[in-house]
């Protein structure tokens, strides 16, 4: 492993004024060992590090770096929203404006502008319940949906990574009403609405997975649980803070939904919608909406919800995300999944590569599908500890976790490319070589 001098130095001193040096678990390199590496700058497709080393990046902030890092046009529109004042406390223009893009581009008829996706779906579910008068909502085990105390249960992300005991902090109580189901599995389904179904406030599922590593959802499966919802009572709450305005300009509404003919009843979104700054929403049907205080009475607020920075960062964002970027977006993920399949299979690493659009992950391993997150925890996710130093070595950044997606950027050009692909068959070789107890 390259020394991390600078680097190490200030983990040192994060580790003494914040727990574990961080302040997001996944950040702190536990499951691949070895120091964090802190950050200086981006541009485009590359980050450059407190010691001065560059390296392609395939986190991209996890998500919201759609057109790549410091793009000029979103540093101009952000310059001069900061020089208009950074937060008033009051409504401004910027975020009416981003709050029509986004209901001009998905299912959504009206939304509200909350700081982080935890907040959108913890708000979405309040509304849900607030709506139905019901209590019980059902999730899928490895489906993450922030911190939220009540979907803490059986989560991804960096729960699954950092194996923690079931949701410690979280009294039993608050747990009760959640329902647990297995991912992709239509009887399960099936079988807690039968039970339950007079009870249930919502269903909520990511659009498609990916904090187990990328499952995609089985055809149909998401207008399945419309469906079931529908005829239960109870509301359809898709998650989009991962997929929104990622995998199209629609989301993963915009690969399913807009064909088979349905749409949720309420809709998370984050990540890409801020541009790189804490921004989220959660949206859907108008007379759900309009529950929300001050038009109703389900309280939800925030003080720096619809900041004029973050949403003019959005905005700005999703008027650049065109076809071209979308398609610039869409023909880097394929080949570079080609590259990686391709450089594993020449080492004999059995593995499942599975994207969801231009998201992606690798499971380990295997070479059977993933649908469900009992076959996720099964990978053989220690192959993955050699294979992410190897690349980092050849200055590529891999997310710090076997269960966490990949994601490119408009801006990955043939230069990024090419640095991925020369690293790629050492790093398979690594994983090749790699043992349970290494």
């Amino acid at each position: 492993m390259t020394p991390l001098p600078a680097s190490q130095q200030l983990f040192d001193r994060a580790r003494a004024v914040s727990p574990g040096g961080v302040n997001s678990p996944v950040r702190a390199f536990r499951a691949v060992g070895g120091t964090p590496i802190f950050m200086a700058s981006g541009e485009g497709a590359w980050l450059t590090d407190v010691d001065g080393n560059r390296y392609v990046d395939l986190v991209g902030s996890w998500g919201p770096m759609l057109l790549g890092h410091a793009h000029p046009e979103v540093l101009a529109a952000v310059g001069a929203a900061v020089a208009r004042g950074t937060s008033f406390g009051t409504p401004s223009e910027p975020e009416v404006l981003l709050a029509e893009e986004i209901v001009d581009r998905t299912s959504a008829e009206m939304v509200r502008m909350v700081s982080s996706g935890t907040e959108a779906t913890m708000s979405a579910i309040r509304l849900a319940r607030g709506f139905t008068g019901r209590d019980k909502i059902v999730k899928f085990a490895g489906c993450y949906h922030g911190h939220v105390d009540a979907l803490l249960a059986e989560a991804g992300s960096g729960v699954v990574t950092l194996g923690l005991p079931e949701t410690p902090g979280v009294p039993a109580h608050v747990t009760a009403d959640t329902i647990v189901l297995p991912y992709n599995d239509r009887a399960a389904v099936e079988a807690a609405f039968a039970e339950y179904g007079d009870q249930i406030a919502c269903l909520i599922t990511e659009a498609a997975a990916g904090n187990m590593g990328v499952v995609p959802p089985e055809p149909g499966f998401n207008r399945f649980l419309s469906e079931v919802c529908a005829r239960h009572g109870a509301l359809f709450v898709s998650d989009e803070v991962m997929t929104g305005f990622r995998v199209t300009r629609s989301g993963h509404w915009g690969l399913d939904g807009q064909q088979e003919g349905w749409a949720p009843d309420l809709v998370t979104f984050g990540k890409v919608m801020g541009g790189g700054f804490p921004a989220a929403a959660f949206g859907g049907r108008k007379d759900v909406m309009e529950q929300l205080a001050p038009a109703g009475p389900v309280y939800q607020a925030g003080t720096l919800s619809g900041n004029p920075i973050a949403t003019t960062a959005g905005l700005t964002t999703l008027r650049l995300a065109d076809a071209d970027a979308y398609a610039r977006l869409d023909a880097a993920s394929a080949r570079l999944r080609t590259m990686v399949t391709e450089a594993l299979a020449a080492e004999g690493v059995k593995h499942t590569l599975q994207n969801a659009g231009n998201m992606f992950s690798v499971f380990w391993g295997t070479d059977e599908p993933v649908t469900h997150f009992a076959a996720a925890q099964a990978q053989e996710a220690w192959r993955y500890k050699p294979f992410f130093h190897a690349m980092l070595d050849a200055g590529v950044y891999l997310p710090p976790s076997a269960f966490e997606c990949w994601f490119v950027s408009a801006a990955h050009d043939e230069e990024a490319l090419s640095r991925i692909g020369a690293a790629l068959p050492g790093a398979a070789r690594a994983a090749a070589r790699a043992t349970a107890q290494n």
